[in-house]
């Protein structure tokens, strides 16, 4: 069965945390295409060459979720040729037989419009910060909460003002604001509209 559910959303928003589970629930595969664009960034060099000889070691880096990380994504993630490199990849993976979760922010809009559940997992930016200063130590880190709030914001505003792909909703992608929800209130809202959706797939 090809089956695509798309999962886009700004960082730190949960949507990666929403991603595992579903897949989890409904035996699907699941790529994290945030960490395809991680791990551009990190490898330096010519970001368009990193792309073209992404491998699996890449992947399995363990600095891949860092901030520095993130922002380095977000920076190689506005370059076309980037994406192009990356973009077969990321759709052979979506229609794979058995059903695939993808998560990042522009899988509804242009890796998979055909997707047949689209959900957009969002936050205001101030929880997002919150939880992205409390993964880097809280109080106990060396990261002021206004500097990451500052880090986020303008990660939002390079990610949905990018000429090419930017952040935004696909026009039929359900809504899912986890500002006031736990993960586990979220989660069952994702699950609840992929099964819906299998409910009325035709089958054979």
């Amino acid at each position: 069965m090809i089956f695509t559910v798309a999962i886009d959303g700004p960082a730190a928003a949960g949507k990666g945390t929403i991603s595992r589970a579903v897949a989890e629930a409904f035996g699907f595969a699941h790529l994290d295409t945030g960490a395809l664009y991680r791990a551009v960034g990190v490898k330096g060099g010519d970001p368009v060459l990193a792309a073209q000889s992404l491998t699996a070691e890449d992947l399995a880096r363990d600095d891949l979720r860092t901030l520095g990380a993130g922002q380095a994504a977000s920076r190689v993630a506005v370059n076309p040729e980037v994406r192009a490199a990356l973009l077969a990849f990321q759709r052979r993976f979506a229609r794979r037989d058995g059903g695939a979760v993808l998560d990042g922010r522009d899988i509804g809009t242009v890796i998979c419009p055909e997707a047949e559940v689209k959900l957009f997992v969002t936050a205001s930016a101030q929880v997002r910060a919150q939880r992205r200063w409390l993964e880097l130590g809280g109080e106990a880190g060396e990261r002021p909460l206004a500097g990451v709030l500052a880090e986020v914001r303008e990660r939002d505003d390079r990610d949905m003002n990018r000429a090419d792909a930017p952040l935004r909703p696909a026009a039929d992608a359900v809504m899912i604001d986890t500002s006031e929800l736990t993960a586990e209130a979220a989660i069952a809202r994702a699950v609840a509209v992929v099964r819906a959706r299998l409910a009325v797939m035709p089958r054979g």
